[in-house]
């Protein structure tokens, strides 16, 4: 009993931080679900070894499976693109973790726990000095018509790719979509610069 109740603390106090920090972090996945995974994942290792002592890969190979469609599901899919899969990952290897605690694999379990600590804090400074990946979509409609330059010329600084334009004569409105790289705080700031033009009609960042 004492070991039984050593492995699932393990399992619980350890997915506890690491889902309240992805939550203060606003990601699809919070603490709840990661607490539920590897709490799941230890109690059914914890059965497997017990039930069937001879054979328990069959059930461990289950609780590996079911996680890949519950980690599916974190994936976000916009029409031009697929997000997510940093959540879907890390739900993965937190099924793998609480699997590993309640066979009583500690080493390997904290190891790989260490790890994702070590991703997720390198993925965060990246993403603070916006290397790589730090993007937002940015859709910017006009109260007249206008050239794309003038929206463009506000992005000096910012590493931006234009998606698409669509021009309603009639309403006099043109709605304009950018992909725009920077960091959050830079990315925070364009509705801000919007604000002053004189055709600014209304923008949405996604």
């Amino acid at each position: 009993m004492n070991e039984v109740l050593l492995r699932l603390g393990i399992v619980f106090v350890c997915s506890l931080l690491f889902g309240l920090v992805r939550q203060k972090l606003h990601k699809p996945i919070g603490f709840g679900t990661y607490i539920f995974v590897a709490i799941g994942s230890g109690g059914l290792s914890l059965v497997a070894i017990t039930i069937h002592t001879d054979n328990p890969l069959p059930l461990l190979g289950s609780i590996v499976t079911g996680i890949g469609f519950l980690g599916a599901g974190a994936l976000i899919r916009n029409s031009d693109r697929i997000t997510g899969f940093t959540s879907a990952a890390s739900i993965w290897v937190f099924a793998i973790f609480g699997l590993l605690i309640g066979l009583g694999q500690y080493f390997l379990g904290l190891l790989i726990y260490g790890t994702t600590w070590i991703v997720m804090g390198i993925d965060m400074y990246l993403e603070k000095k916006s290397i790589g990946a730090y993007q937002k979509k940015l859709t910017v409609v006009t109260t007249k018509l206008i050239p794309t330059n003038e929206l463009t010329k506000l992005f000096t600084g910012y590493k931006h790719k234009l998606l698409h334009v669509e021009v309603n004569k009639t309403a006099n409105t043109m709605t304009i979509t950018f992909y725009v790289e920077g960091t959050k705080g830079e990315i925070n700031q364009l509705p801000h610069l919007l604000l002053n033009q004189p055709w600014f009609g209304s923008c949405k960042v996604e």
